[in-house]
C-alpha cells in the first residue's frame, strides 16, 4: 500500500490487485458485461482495499465542461482496429466523455490534414493508431497541451507513451511452432517496414529461425501492407518458387486470408500442401476453412488500457511510458506437418 498511497489508485491498479483484466473491472464497475461471481468479488474487494473512486476522473473532467478525447484510427474495416476502438469508446463512455473519431482512409485526406482537423476540435487528449509509422506535426502540437497515447505502435524518439502487445515474443513463439512441426521451407509475408509492429514481428520470426539453427537471411521475406490483397499477390510470388515453401508465415490475419485465397486459386490444399499462419486473431480467423493458426493480440483490452492511461494522464497521475499486454498462441487447423518432412 505504501506505493499506492503516493497517488490516487486507478482501474489498472484494481485490475492488477484482483488479478483480472481491465475489461473485467470495467464490466463490474459499470455493470456492462457478465462477470463470474468469484471475479466480481475480487474486483469489489480490490476497490474497497485500494479505496478506488471510479468516477473521480469523470467528475474532474465534467467540472471543465463537456469533455472530448480524440482518436485516430487508420481503417475501421480492419477488425483489429475496430476492436481497439470499441475498447476506447467503452472506457470513455463510462466517464461520460465523447470520442471524436478520425479515420483518414474514410475521408480520403492525408493523415496530417486529419490531425489538423482534430486539433481544431480542442480535444483534451488523443489516442493515436499510426498507419504510417510516423506522427503528424499536428499531433505533436496537441501533445503540447494534452496527453497523446499511442496504441499498437511505438514511435522511437517521440517520447509518447504507448500501449502495445508482446508482438516479438508472439511472433517468435508461432514461428517456433511451425518449425517444430518439421517445416524447413518457410517463407514470410511481413508488414510495412516503416511500422514498429512489422519490424517487431519480423524480428521475432528471425529469432525463431536462428534458434532452430536456420540462417534467417536464407528465409524468403516479402513486405506487404497488412491488407488481404497484398497477401494474395505476395503468396502467389512465394508459392511459385521451386521448391515451393511448405509454410507461409503472415504478419497479420488479413495477409493470411489473402494467402489462403491464393492457395485456392492455385489448387493447393491448406494445410496439406501449404501451412498458413497469421497474427492478431481477428474474429474471422475461426470462420475460415481451415481455422487459422495465429497469435492473439488483446485488441479490446489494448483500447481500454490506452483510454485508462489517457485519463490517468489527464488526471495528473504518473504513467508507465510503455505498457505491454501479453499475446497468446491460437493453434488451429491451418498448420500441419509437411508431407515431405524428414
Amino acid at each position: 500500500m505504501t506505493q499506492l498511497n503516493q497517488r490516487r489508485p486507478t482501474m489498472k491498479d484494481v485490475a492488477a490487485h484482483a488479478q483480472v483484466s481491465l475489461s473485467t473491472v470495467s464490466y463490474v464497475l459499470n455493470d456492462t458485461g457478465p462477470v463470474a461471481p468469484a471475479r466480481r468479488r475480487r474486483v469489489l474487494d480490490a476497490v474497497r482495499l485500494l479505496e478506488y473512486a471510479p468516477n473521480e476522473s469523470a467528475r474532474k473532467l465534467k467540472r471543465r465542461g463537456p469533455s472530448t478525447i480524440g482518436m485516430v484510427v487508420p481503417d475501421l474495416t480492419n477488425q483489429f482496429f475496430a476492436m481497439v476502438t470499441k475498447g476506447v469508446q467503452e472506457a470513455a463512455s463510462s466517464r461520460d466523455v465523447l470520442v471524436a473519431l478520425v479515420v483518414p482512409t474514410a475521408a480520403e485526406l492525408p493523415e496530417e490534414r486529419q490531425a489538423e482537423l482534430l486539433r481544431s476540435q480542442r480535444v483534451d487528449g488523443v489516442i493515436y493508431l499510426s498507419g504510417t509509422g510516423s506522427i503528424p506535426a499536428a499531433i505533436y502540437e496537441i501533445a503540447r497541451s494534452g496527453p497523446v497515447v499511442l496504441v499498437d505502435e511505438q514511435i522511437p524518439g517521440s517520447g509518447l507513451p504507448a500501449v502495445v502487445s508482446t508482438a516479438r515474443k508472439g511472433a517468435r513463439e508461432v514461428a517456433a511452432h511451425v518449425l517444430a512441426q518439421g517445416h524447413r521451407r518457410v517463407a514470410v509475408i511481413s508488414g510495412p517496414p516503416a511500422l514498429w509492429t512489422a519490424r517487431e514481428r519480423l524480428a521475432g520470426y528471425r529469432e525463431a529461425f536462428a534458434g532452430a539453427g536456420i540462417d534467417p537471411d536464407s528465409i524468403p521475406v516479402l513486405a506487404g501492407d497488412y491488407e488481404h490483397e497484398s497477401g494474395q499477390k505476395l503468396a502467389a510470388q512465394l508459392l511459385s518458387a521451386d521448391p515451393r515453401p511448405t509454410a507461409l508465415i503472415c504478419a497479420n490475419d488479413l495477409l493470411a486470408v489473402g494467402a489462403m485465397e491464393c492457395c485456392r486459386e492455385m489448387g493447393l490444399q491448406v494445410p496439406a500442401d501449404v501451412s498458413i499462419i497469421g497474427f492478431d486473431d481477428l474474429p474471422l480467423s475461426v470462420f475460415l476453412t481451415p481455422r487459422l493458426t495465429t497469435v492473439r493480440q488483446p485488441a479490446h483490452e489494448m483500447g481500454l488500457q490506452a483510454a485508462s492511461l489517457l485519463f490517468d494522464l489527464l488526471d495528473g497521475s504518473q504513467a508507465d511510458t510503455i505498457t505491454e499486454l501479453p499475446t497468446t498462441l491460437q493453434l488451429r487447423e491451418s498448420v500441419c506437418t509437411p508431407g515431405d518432412a524428414v
